[in-house]
């Protein structure tokens, strides 16, 4: 993993220099700068592939061409297969795959990777830059005196002096010639087409267990791990990624209370690791290091609203344990949305089920991976989403909702058919395999701090005061409110504002509204029912 930066229409080295300077834990292995006439790219590196030969820039053809690339290519060996007999490669690294493929095809080239991806490549005066089809690798924009700047965070994209920064679109490449051009579109609804409950399970099991294992690919010297929380999908990750990797790494984090209890995920964990035979590590953390981490998750996260940023502390210290062990780390990110694993969705019509699962894959860039991303490039280290697989996606398009939320035992369980793919595989131990989902906040024992902090620490009327003086933010309580003042303290730049929510056309309180059963009532309802269920 890495990050980039780069300014087209001026030599403006030392803007994007300066932007380098705040991507270090991006790319902490390497750092590269090159200008080609009125271009400057610019390139942070984290090694994951070809340690020593994958210095970016990447130049080709005398140097008329080149890349920076932010991420990882799980193709690139086959691609290069079938490149090499017309172009010679350099060094073994996916990001030059990228450019030959580039100079046989175009900017189409994009349609042939498979990976996670944010690029941009020079061609003579001409350049374009692209992102993956689902936006789990970041990218921003935005123009300076008529020159245009990108890079991989908020933060480095302030630097530009813009005014006004800007989301890349997921799953789309720009050209000058031809502007924004989209080249992938989450797949339509066809949910009538796999009914089957035994094929269905089959081919779910197939194409999840490939889409981890292709997601293993680093050279041999980089340990790769995987987060293992107790819950059906990092379990079942961490499952399959330990029949390849002997002693996998994995990682869990959670609290104890006041009589050496320890919280919900830590517990399950155990159980899941033992089962798999990983080796596993636990981080417990007190109240006091969540209170003293809290300033540098909202800072490091870009966005200042609660639910992202209750979530994003325990990654944060999930994040913090595994990079003492590994580089690249496998998370289960995902797998709620491609199978409806929300506690609201237990309550949603059937018919529309489909319907909302399409939109919440198509804003995860804004939510769920955008922490995944920081938290872990916090770190230097790279998280992988197995569920997010363009396979994965465009079979879940085809489930129907009866199959993913359905009666298990007396109620009604969510992601029903992937549970049920990998029933009687030995992967995982019934009690985890069928484990009761609970939020990442809940399972870590940690769910009600910030909101409880942000009442001590803030009056109402600061909440009224602050919530009127910035009229452009989402801020609806005093925990966004309380937040956003930390927010503001690293971020101030009105630019770098409008794009948490307002300039990329994410509307935060409307998401909060539409799943608000889950934080007000179901979940609290869910969770008693589950105890009653334990109890008997």
């Amino acid at each position: 993993m890495c990050g980039i930066a780069g300014c087209v229409g001026a030599r403006d080295y030392r803007t994007v220099n300066r932007m380098l300077d705040a991507l270090p834990h991006r790319g902490p292995n390497d750092r590269g700068i090159h200008t080609h006439g009125d271009i400057v790219f610019g390139h942070t590196r984290l090694s994951i592939v070809d340690v020593a030969l994958g210095h970016q820039p990447i130049l080709g053809n005398g140097g008329s061409v080149g890349i920076i690339c932010n991420g990882e290519i799980y193709n690139f060996r086959k691609l290069r297969n079938e490149l090499s007999s017309k172009y010679r490669f350099k060094t073994k690294s996916d990001t030059e795959v990228i450019l030959n493929l580039y100079r046989e095809k175009g900017p189409e080239c994009v349609k042939e990777l498979d990976g996670m991806f944010a690029f941009a490549i020079f061609d003579g005066d001409d350049f374009m830059l692209a992102r993956d089809p689902i936006g789990i690798k970041p990218l921003y924009y935005g123009h300076y005196n008529g020159n245009l700047y990108f890079t991989s965070e908020l933060g480095a994209m302030s630097l530009a002096g813009v005014d006004e920064a800007h989301e890349f679109p997921a799953g789309h490449y720009y050209t000058p010639g031809k502007g924004f051009v989209s080249y992938y579109q989450i797949p339509e609804i066809q949910d009538s087409l796999l009914t089957d409950i035994e094929e269905t399970s089959h081919l779910i099991r197939e194409t999840f267990i490939e889409a981890v294992k292709k997601r293993l690919l680093a050279d041999p010297e980089v340990p790769v791990g995987s987060f293992c929380s107790g819950g059906l999908d990092s379990s079942l990750v961490a499952a399959i990624a330990a029949e390849e990797i002997p002693h996998l790494h994995t990682f869990v984090v959670g609290m104890e209370d006041e009589f050496g209890d320890v919280s919900d995920d830590v517990k399950a964990a155990r159980i899941a690791a033992k089962h798999i035979g990983s080796t596993h590590h636990e981080l417990l953390f007190t109240e006091a290091e969540y209170y003293e981490a809290l300033p540098i998750v909202i800072k490091e996260l870009e966005s200042y609203d609660p639910s992202l940023v209750r979530c994003a502390v325990p990654c944060y210290f999930t994040c913090k344990l595994a990079a003492d062990y590994v580089t690249v780390v496998l998370t289960g990110e995902g797998a709620d949305e491609i199978f409806t694993g929300y506690h609201y969705m237990k309550h949603f019509p059937l018919d529309k089920l489909n319907m909302e699962a399409r939109r919440c894959i198509g804003n995860l860039h804004n939510i769920n991976l955008q922490r995944a991303d920081r938290m872990g490039m916090f770190f230097s280290l790279e998280l992988r989403v197995p569920f997010l697989d363009e396979a994965m996606v465009d079979l879940s398009m085809k489930i129907p909702p009866e199959l993913k939320i359905r009666e298990h035992k007396g109620a009604k369980i969510e992601k029903w058919i992937l549970r049920k793919a990998f029933e009687d595989t030995d992967y995982l131990p019934d009690e985890i395999l069928w484990r009761y989902k609970v939020q990442y906040t809940q399972g870590a024992g940690c769910e009600s701090l910030g909101e409880e902090l942000a009442h001590k620490e803030m009056s109402q009327e600061e909440f009224e005061r602050i919530k009127a003086e910035n009229p452009k933010a989402t801020i609806n309580s005093r925990e966004a409110a309380y937040y956003f003042k930390i927010f503001r303290k690293f971020h101030p730049q009105d630019a770098i504002l409008g794009s948490i929510g307002i300039w990329t056309g994410f509307d935060f309180e409307e998401e909060r509204e539409r799943v608000k059963g889950t934080v007000d009532g179901d979940l609290k309802h869910d969770h008693e029912e589950e105890k009653k269920r334990k109890a008997a």
